[in-house]
């Protein structure tokens, strides 16, 4: 349904994203992670057609966005990180005007504004005017817009901005009842996003791929190692270089001055050590307990491997 083959985009002399594939096949919810800055939402502006790649190509339902735009465009309901809302006019009022725009059909118009309205949640704020409404209800409004037209894609960046608890929560559940029907793009970087709406990802990073697959693949693969818990009583400088340097210990990672993260080889010899380690370092144990690998895990190993790499 979406084909990315080789996109990249550079700015004089400056790479925002550089040859980046992945494929998305009709009716799959896949996550596009990356940090602040990875690429995201200049890919996303590609694939929409809203900005131009420097080179490589994207489709949609089998149209080139560069060849064909206008085509293209009709297939893709997109939700940027800002809506480009009109906040002087009245949310129906707006989605009737998007629904010319879109091209809806005049028999369908009505129908289709009403049934936006409800599945995001705007039926109480519908005879508002949109500049008077939170930034999580302008933030539906934005939603709204983009599967006005039933498109068959949907390409959402940064959806949840802006929301409280309940409507992230309600958003999520719109996605997941929109996949299946319509294939999603959801670009983000906050994780929990993806691993409650998502089975699959494609992790980008500094302008680049650094990892795609479904969820559970990608975090089995980390838990083929033991991922450990370590608390200590007392901080100790240097203690994570120390424990890295255990034998069978491959990775450590500090979450505050007492807890550490690490992965290590099977066996009981790797965890016999690190508990020699802190000790000897004086900074004791409290605990060490077994940790399953997340969807965090592995964002933050890809993330700082291949920034590691870069610097190296």
């Amino acid at each position: 349904m979406v084909e990315v083959d080789h996109l990249s985009k550079v700015y004089g002399g400056r790479v925002s994203v550089w040859k980046v594939s992945f494929r998305v096949a009709k009716g799959e919810i896949l996550g596009f992670l990356g940090p602040n800055g990875a690429g995201k939402t200049t890919t996303m502006r590609m694939i929409t057609g809203f900005i131009p790649p420097s080179s490589g190509t994207a489709k949609v339902d089998g149209i080139d966005v560069a060849e064909n735009p206008i085509a293209a465009k009709a297939r893709v309901g997109y939700l940027c990180e800002t809506p480009p809302l009109y906040r002087e006019m009245s949310v129906r009022g707006y989605l009737k005007f998007v629904s010319e725009i879109k091209r809806v059909p005049r028999s369908r118009r009505r129908a289709s504004v009403e049934r936006a309205v409800e599945l995001c949640g705007l039926s109480d704020v519908a005879d508002r005017v949109i500049g008077h409404l939170s930034k999580g209800y302008r933030q539906r409004v934005g939603l709204a817009q983009a599967i006005l037209h039933e498109p068959p894609v949907l390409i959402l960046d940064e959806p949840t901005v802006g929301l409280d608890p309940a409507q992230i929560i309600e958003i999520r559940r719109l996605i997941r009842d929109l996949g299946g029907e319509q294939t999603v793009i959801l670009s983000t970087h906050i994780l929990p996003e993806v691993t409650a709406t998502c089975s699959r990802v494609v992790i980008i990073h500094e302008g680049q791929v650094v990892a795609e697959d479904r969820i559970e693949n990608l975090t089995d693969d980390l838990n083929a190692g033991q991922g450990v818990r370590l608390r200590v009583a007392r901080p100790v400088a240097g203690l994570d270089s120390r424990l890295r340097a255990v034998p069978g210990v491959q990775d450590v990672r500090a979450s505050g001055e007492l807890v550490f993260d690490l992965r290590m080889a099977a066996g009981d010899g790797p965890r016999e050590g690190v508990v020699a380690e802190a000790v000897a370092s004086g900074a004791g144990v409290v605990e060490l307990s077994p940790q399953a690998a997340s969807l965090e895990h592995v964002f933050m190993r890809l993330v700082t491997r291949e920034t590691a790499g870069a610097t190296a």
